[in-house]
């Protein structure tokens, strides 16, 4: 399958050549044929699957065969709806390259920064608009945006806007644009939440899942810690005490865990700031540039927060807890060991976790090699155990059925297990 195979016209094809894009993700393969038919989409997939391009291309190559008089009047015809100041940017910048040949307009707004830039675009005429729902609201109530012309609507990252809160934002911008339109939503998890709100927004979806492979980099190394939910934090501190760790990602699977860790962090004078939910646009962007530019030793973050953060030879991955989703997991450690270059990812288990470390290990067909060496090992050995027929519950597949018939976690929920874990004396 190539891009020509999928109906593409000439100038996305030349944009695309020029990016050096030649095959399709399998997103893309499915995504791009139902949006150019014109219909509504609910997709779930997650960061890394190709997705923008999924969306942007066909929605670049129907604006581009709008009637000539709908696309000379200049008025905003697509809107993508999204969280962060961080992913508005990428897509923005997707748009950009992928329609370079296009002869479209498009143009990004966001919070945190001065609106002159932004509302002076707007003036001049834009007929793709990436936005956050803040900015987005704002200057609609300052009159600025009119959004009666929208032909195509998208919200991006839908469990993310749900866990930051911007559920009355979207339902606002709901209100305003018009009934008669194409919507495409995406989210990376399909919980009942999602999928009502989906129900609100989208008419007789097309619906597609995509998965990225769950295999962990060869590049990345690998490592485990058993040690008491207690002494997390001085293991922690012990082992950034090396200076070979320049900077490292640490992930807590709460919001309150990062504001936790990253304060006893600062309190031993070892610089570490939180990206989370409940952070405002302009602090999480704040926290990233200083990480990047290493003025931050640790950035701690959660994994709802942690999308779409990209910071080049990051060496080290803490997984301070650990994930309840094994997925996840795996795209924790996949933020390090890229292009090629080694990295470390490094898991504290305490008991309670031992039931998520087997379901992760069973999914990349690996046994995480075990510190046994180190001043804070576990009072007991962990020993997975099956529940009693009376304690069962049915457990829940994640690697078989179909996401969108079945809840997934959002946030801090977590699925009922079918294992329990007993511990036995060393």
């Amino acid at each position: 399958m190539t891009f020509e195979n999928l109906n593409l016209i000439e100038p996305l094809l030349k944009a695309l050549q020029k990016e050096g894009y030649t095959k399709p993700t399998p997103i893309q393969e499915q995504a791009i044929p139902i949006i150019l038919e014109g219909r509504d989409l609910m997709g779930c997939a997650q960061t890394g699957t190709g997705k923008t391009a999924a969306f942007a291309l066909p929605m670049l190559q129907l604006l581009s065969q709008l009637p000539k008089h709908i696309k000379e009047n200049r008025k905003i015809k697509a809107l993508v709806l999204t969280p962060t100041r961080e992913l508005a940017i990428q897509i923005s910048e997707s748009f950009k390259a992928y329609g370079s040949h296009t002869g479209l307009r498009q143009t990004v707004i966001f919070g945190g920064v001065p609106q002159n830039a932004q509302t002076n675009a707007i003036r001049g005429g834009v007929d793709i608009l990436v936005a956050t729902p803040g900015r987005l609201l704002d200057l609609i109530d300052q009159g600025f945006i009119r959004l009666d012309g929208l032909e195509i609507f998208v919200l991006d990252e839908a469990d993310r806007m749900l866990d930051m809160g911007f559920i009355h934002d979207i339902k606002r911008v709901l209100k305003i644009i018009p009934v008669k339109r194409q919507s495409l939503f995406f989210s990376a998890t399909m919980p009942t939440t999602i999928i009502k709100l989906a129900s609100g927004i989208l008419t007789n979806p097309a619906q597609i899942e995509v998965s990225p492979e769950f295999t962990t980099a060869e590049t990345v190394k690998q490592s485990l810690y058993f040690v008491d939910s207690a002494d997390k934090k001085n293991l922690l501190i012990h082992l950034l005490k090396n200076d070979k760790i320049n900077t490292a990602l640490v992930f807590t699977r709460t919001k309150h865990g990062a504001d936790k860790v990253a304060k006893f962090l600062n309190q031993v004078n070892i610089k570490a700031e939180a990206i989370h939910g409940n952070k405002s646009q302009n602090a999480r962007q704040n926290a990233l540039t200083n990480f990047k530019a290493q003025k931050t030793r640790i950035l701690v973050a959660t994994d709802i927060a942690a999308r779409g953060i990209d910071v080049d030879d990051l060496g080290y991955v803490f997984n301070y807890e650990i994930p309840n989703i094994p997925e996840t997991y795996v795209h924790r450690i996949g933020r390090t060991g890229r292009a090629g270059a080694s990295g470390t990812a490094i898991s504290f288990c305490d008991q309670e976790e031992s039931a998520y470390l087997k379901d992760i290990q069973k999914l990349i067909s690996i046994q995480i090699p075990v510190i046994k060496e180190h001043p804070y090992p576990a009072s007991n050995k962990p020993v997975l155990e099956k529940k009693s027929n009376k304690e069962e519950t049915k457990s829940v597949s994640r690697n078989n059925g179909n996401r969108f018939n079945r809840e997934s976690t959002l946030g801090n929920t977590v699925k009922k297990r079918t294992w329990q874990t007993k511990y036995a004396q060393n």
